[in-house]
């Protein structure tokens, strides 16, 4: 019997002496984790930047024709006929379909306010529809813009410049800027007399993302109704991207 308590009495030792254990490691587990989240004490922060130039390689040009008239169906009609033949006109430049669509189509009728009666009543229709296209081949920007009015339209509303693969541009001043920053922060290290354990924290901010390039409106482009149109000549110039990363380090 005495045998059988003294045997007991171990076991329970040995459980609770298991038990503690497995607490302790957990709570060294615990502690670390909290540790290594904190910010550390001893870090420096550097600022680099990267830039590259963007050339545009894509003209978005806007146009399109107003038509006025009493009868809703004619006017649709003509509408039809004269855009058709400005889109087939774009194609000859072998512009792709996918590059070419229609952004806005606006059909209304036009009121006037009849005074004795005291009501609006409508006196025609204003039918409205832009076209919008994709010109990669820069070359045929001035000889598109300065066809279109013989094929009847009467609206050239913008042409602006846009980048198509944005992010190459903007990945390439990236990898410059952290590259500036890891090798500043080398020679602020060395010239203290410390070292750089690790990355802390980092951010960026950008500058100069490659957006649209507006070029002009329609008056710009020397278009006023007049079917003969110089065409214009357009340089779509170029953009400086400019990426700036903020790194911080835990130094040693």
């Amino acid at each position: 019997m005495k045998l059988d308590i003294k045997n007991s009495f171990w076991i329970l030792i040995n459980t609770t002496l298991v038990v503690v254990i497995l607490f302790m490691l957990l709570g060294l587990k615990a502690l670390w984790s909290y540790t290594s989240s904190l910010q550390p004490t001893r870090t420096i922060t550097v600022t680099a930047e990267g830039k590259t130039v963007v050339v545009p390689d894509i003209a978005n040009l806007s146009f399109g024709s107003i038509i006025e008239g009493s009868d809703p169906e004619k006017i649709a009609k003509e509408n039809d006929e004269k855009l058709n033949k400005a889109v087939e006109f774009v194609k000859s430049f072998d512009i792709d379909d996918k590059d070419i669509k229609t952004s806005n189509y606006d059909l209304s009728p036009r009121y006037q306010y009849d005074e004795r009666k005291g009501t609006n009543f409508i006196t025609g229709y204003t039918i409205n529809q832009t076209i919008l296209v994709k010109i990669r081949k820069f070359e045929d920007i001035g000889k598109i813009i300065g066809g279109l009015p013989k094929q009847g339209i009467n609206q050239i509303n913008s042409l602006y410049f846009e980048v198509e693969d944005q992010d190459k541009f903007l990945n390439q001043a990236r990898e410059e800027a952290f590259a500036k920053a890891a090798e500043k922060a080398k020679i602020m290290a060395r010239q203290n007399g410390v070292r750089i354990k690790r990355v802390v924290s980092f951010s960026e901010s950008t500058g100069g993302y490659p957006g649209p390039i507006y070029f002009g409106r329609a008056e710009k482009l020397g278009l006023g109704g007049d079917a003969t149109v110089t065409a214009p000549a357009i340089e779509p110039g170029s953009q400086e991207v400019i990426i700036q990363v903020n790194v911080v380090y835990e130094i040693r």
